[in-house]
């Protein structure tokens, strides 16, 4: 009798195997987030439970990188003309596609309770930048009737700088976004990320949770955003993230 209280004390001494009880084993969560540079930035990950307190996740997101110098300015009509407001002094627009390889680790309780489950997320992986030109609707002198103007849509070049930087009234507003669409050339980078995350009952069926935290983007040559010298190949946001998915 002795050694079977003995046996069932040490029992309940004995803490249980971390992932006992974990109802599912992966997670797939979609990704809304808005970045400081004014940049909406959707995607998804594919997560893998590995114990109350880790998860192991692939992401893949997408977004545009802007230079914290852009404001963007209205357009005007022009002989029955719409054009989109513009961005001053802009030449490129830079599209970036990111993935990786993250870990979640939370440090809440709360996690087997069905709690709010605090914790951190972090991540690092390959970019896939895609530089697309930004082209504007100039108004040329027309030489046929004096005090008239004729449009055309062109990017930045030296030939045109005078005309692309002109800040009286030359500009007329920008091109539709599939202008240029033909000439994207890309740029590779890297890509990294913490967070602190708050989840929601953490292991229910629905996700539900919400990050605030830092991401970096790193290329390895300046990305020419701007007409001028004062580019960055360095690039720092910070961000609020909601997430919605599924576990099974």
């Amino acid at each position: 009798m002795a050694l079977g209280a003995a046996q069932a004390w040490s029992q309940m001494l004995t803490p249980p195997p971390e992932n006992k009880g974990i109802v599912y084993s992966r997670e797939t969560a979609f990704n809304i987030k808005l970045a400081t540079n004014r940049g909406l930035v959707p995607g998804v990950e594919f997560g893998r439970l590995r114990t109350y307190y880790k998860t192991t996740y692939f992401h893949v997101s997408v977004g545009e990188l802007k230079d914290p110098k852009e404001q963007r300015q209205s357009a005007e009509q022009f002989q029955g003309q719409s054009f989109r407001p513009y961005v001053y002094g802009k030449q490129n627009n830079f599209y970036v596609v990111r993935s990786g390889w993250g870990i979640k680790r939370y440090y809440s309780e709360k996690a087997k309770q069905r709690g709010v489950a605090v914790g951190i997320s972090y991540n690092v992986g390959p970019t896939l930048g895609l530089l697309k030109p930004y082209y504007l609707a100039l108004c040329y002198p027309n030489p046929d009737r004096p005090g008239d103007c004729r449009v055309f849509e062109q990017k930045y070049s030296p030939e045109n700088a005078d005309m692309f930087l002109d800040q009286n009234g030359r500009i007329r507003g920008a091109s539709t976004f599939t202008k240029g669409i033909d000439e994207i050339s890309f740029r590779p980078g890297l890509n990294a990320s913490i967070a602190l995350h708050l989840d929601w009952g953490a292991f229910d069926e629905f996700v539900k949770a919400f990050e605030i935290g830092a991401m970096l983007d790193v290329f390895p040559s300046k990305i020419p955003i701007l007409v001028g010298e004062n580019n960055h190949q360095v690039f720092l946001n910070f961000f609020v993230n909601l997430q919605l998915g599924k576990r099974r």
